[in-house]
């Protein structure tokens, strides 16, 4: 028997450059990726401006049938919309998932899902209270390579994983490329590597180190003219049962400045193990190979291509629980996720980095 479809109604919070590839991934016909079960309908977006959203409308080629809002709380009370992408900057993905959440609305939040795990913490009560989805869109964990990776390490190919070596350094010019009112620089927007880029070798780690026990952390930070971190050094120790290997650890680097290593097919991400280790390159957000070595000399190179931006597997995701009646998915898990916001919390403790008040709040105050 075949399975019956579900289409998911998206409305899109906010109409940024990664609202843009989200939604172009969500015109993307699901069959193209062998998706059969799943359909996506962009019925709405939202910005403060509406003719903003207008010209997101258009700039997409969305359907006739989308509704353009100049306000978001119009977006979540559209009865159309079934489920939530919020895009808006990192300082306002509490407020905004939040509003969502209230509106009985299931969400995808783009990564991170808060500023800090007090707001994670809060926006997963209320998404159990009202029974809803709620999801950190960290797609990267959703990409089949990473999902292929995970099942060589789980079938043991490179032994016992030992260490996880992770960056993501942009070679930027803070002061030359961007104002000091730039999200990635602003403090009132929670800007700086670690929330923007250091979550992604982050990830990684957690992605082959995290057992369910938070790990011990010991981070260095150096800061730019406006406050925020502009480089971040993080590393973890995570305690293990195995009494062979007691301890493992993560080393997960991002910087503005910093070349990025990942030229020439080099690896930015390294998963070590007592026989080899596997390679990951050439971009921690988005990979498009990894490398076998194992310490008996064998080598195996896999490279794949990624269609569009690569966001249409967490939106696949992300309908296909919504679809089942879950609230949440085992792939980004809401424990996983507050866990790694504790990780960020104790990087910017120690970095003695704290944003505005009304950044940090967990006060939810509406649109």
């Amino acid at each position: 028997m075949a399975t019956e479809s579900y289409t998911a109604r998206w409305g899109i919070l906010g109409t940024g450059q990664i609202a843009k590839s989200f939604a172009q991934d969500l015109l993307t016909p699901p069959s193209s990726r062998g998706v059969t079960s799943i359909q996506h309908v962009i019925s709405a977006v939202a910005s403060r401006s509406l003719p903003r959203a207008q010209a997101f409308l258009a700039a997409i080629s969305a359907p006739s049938t989308a509704t353009a809002y100049g306000s978001y709380t119009e977006l979540v009370h559209d009865a159309s919309i079934s489920i939530i992408y919020i895009s808006s900057p990192h300082s306002h993905h509490f407020q905004h998932a939040m509003l969502a959440l209230r509106a009985r609305k299931h969400v995808l939040c783009e990564k991170p899902l808060a500023v800090n795990a007090a707001q994670a913490k809060a926006l997963v009560d209320e998404a159990r209270a009202q029974g809803c989805f709620l999801m950190e869109a960290m797609w990267t964990r959703f990409l089949p390579l990473t999902k292929t990776v995970r099942l060589l390490v789980q079938k043991g190919t490179i032994g016992r994983v030992e260490r996880v070596v992770a960056e993501l350094c942009i070679d930027a010019d803070p002061a030359a490329q961007w104002g000091p009112e730039y999200r990635m620089v602003n403090m009132d927007l929670a800007g700086g590597a670690l929330l923007d880029l250091g979550i992604y070798p982050l990830t990684w780690v957690y992605l082959f180190l995290y057992n369910g026990t938070r790990p011990v952390v010991t981070s260095s930070m150096t800061k730019y003219a406006t406050g925020v971190d502009e480089t971040v050094c993080v590393n973890l120790a995570f305690q293990s049962s195995d009494t062979s290997n007691p301890t493992t650890h993560g080393t997960a680097l991002a910087s503005f400045r910093a070349s990025p290593n990942a030229r020439n097919n080099e690896a930015p991400i390294r998963i070590q193990g007592t026989l080899g280790e596997i390679q990951i390159f050439p971009y921690a957000p988005r990979p498009t190979g990894y490398r076998v070595v194992m310490k008996n000399g064998g080598v195996e190179e896999v490279c794949v291509e990624i269609p569009g931006s690569g966001l249409f597997w967490e939106a696949d995701e992300a309908a296909s629980c919504v679809k089942q009646g879950l609230l949440e998915t085992d792939l980004m898990a809401w424990k996983e996720s507050i866990d790694l916001m504790i990780t960020m919390d104790e990087v910017r403790a120690q970095g003695e980095l704290m944003y505005p008040n009304a950044v940090e709040s967990t006060e939810f105050k509406g649109e």
